[in-house]
């Protein structure tokens, strides 16, 4: 089979859509199909063809783009006709520019077309500070489905995702697919640094952005009968670091903020006490799926906008997504009861395991599309 996968932020592993969208890619060509890639400029995937689009210059606002870690694509027209070149079928990642006009080339092509809803609409609204407002939530959902109403098939990471769509827009050829954690990601045996050996390790993984609520988490560490032991690790990197260690002052013991390898990441997870997720707004949550398949407890926000909820296997597993005191007690209760602790984590560890390893997902991603392409039963 041969796919091009269409993506309108590329480069830097540094944001959800852009790992799936490389684990793909990694899958595929490991699987014995031809890639392509298009996307702006980014560094290839061994294997993979790539064929980059310009960037967007957004003029005076190009510093705020880049501030938040991303690239966003310009179409054209050459380019991605030259990446469809004999493709059985198109998969395209983003509702934006490129992946638009790649699904109205595809169709004129007629090559079979999916794309993945790996995007909320309040992960645009929030960068001009309006993902409260309903009609600008709405006006960005209608922009996207201009691109998923021509699929064949869309890929949904979560069932929330598939229902948030379809109670929209009604019944799509949808396919519910983790977009999947590293087999790395398991319990083990890992001895806690000797500077955290007398304090309670309490983790969040996301990029520093707004709808993260990374400043929440301080706030209820701040109110927490723990906080003198509390130390915070907040594992990523983004636009709002400067922000939130500002934020961070009040505390008795100062927030770890860093960058982590899959590595350092197992065994953080591993010798931590507890995993705090309280973005406002999350399409999937791998990182609270990481967590969770080593085994840790995670105290999730209940938002309405936040798939991550579904991973709540006990009430004392959430807290109210606006309120940073029912989270501190959420976080106290958990710390002050080991036992119970230890039990829940090794729950988790069952649910996780086989129902989010990154093979097992990527077997049935290419499942769809095989299946979308007409393919069904093809070996490589």
């Amino acid at each position: 089979m041969k796919v091009t996968v269409v993506c309108d932020v590329m480069g830097e592993e540094n944001n959800g859509t852009t790992v799936a969208a490389a684990n793909l890619v990694r899958s595929l060509v490991e699987k014995g199909h031809t890639v392509n890639i298009l996307c702006p400029g980014a560094e290839n995937i061994d294997g993979a063809r790539l064929f980059t689009v310009p960037v967007c210059n957004f003029g005076p606002l190009n510093g705020y783009v880049r501030k938040n870690g991303v690239q966003l694509a310009k179409a054209d027209d050459t380019v991605i006709l030259k990446s469809m070149d004999g493709a059985d079928i198109v998969h395209v990642m983003m509702p934006f520019s490129l992946g638009k006009r790649a699904a109205v080339l595809a169709r004129r092509r007629i090559i079979p077309l999916s794309a993945g809803f790996h995007v909320m609409a309040e992960n645009v609204t929030t960068h001009v500070f309006m993902q409260d407002f309903p009609l600008a939530n709405r006006l960005t959902y209608q922009s996207f489905s201009r691109l998923y109403r021509q699929c064949r098939a869309i890929h949904y990471p979560t069932q929330y995702l598939r229902d948030l769509y379809e109670g929209m827009y009604g019944p799509t050829n949808g396919y519910v697919i983790s977009n999947g954690v590293s087999e790395g990601f398991r319990p083990r045996t890992c001895e806690r640094p000797e500077e955290y050996k007398d304090r309670y390790v309490v983790v969040f993984t996301g990029r520093y952005s707004r709808e993260k609520s990374h400043a929440l988490l301080i706030d209820a560490a701040a109110m927490s009968r723990h906080r003198d032991k509390l130390q915070l690790v907040f594992a990523g990197t983004g636009p709002l670091e400067g922000e939130l260690r500002r934020r961070a002052a009040k505390l008795p013991v100062q927030p770890v903020f860093s960058f982590f390898s899959r590595e350092e990441m197992t065994r953080l997870l591993n010798y931590a006490d507890l995993y705090v997720h309280p973005a406002e707004v999350e399409a999937e949550g791998i990182a609270c799926l990481e967590a969770i398949s080593c085994g840790l407890v995670p105290v999730i926000s209940d938002s309405p906008r936040c798939a991550t909820q579904a991973y709540a296997l006990d009430n004392k597993c959430q807290f109210r997504y606006d309120s940073p005191a029912d989270l501190a007690g959420r976080m106290d209760w958990w710390l002050d009861h080991p036992a119970e602790r230890a039990a829940c984590g090794r729950k988790y560890a069952d649910f996780a395991r086989g129902r989010f390893d990154r093979s097992s997902c990527m077997d049935q991603m290419e499942e769809m599309l095989l299946r979308t392409a007409g393919l069904e039963g093809y070996a490589p």
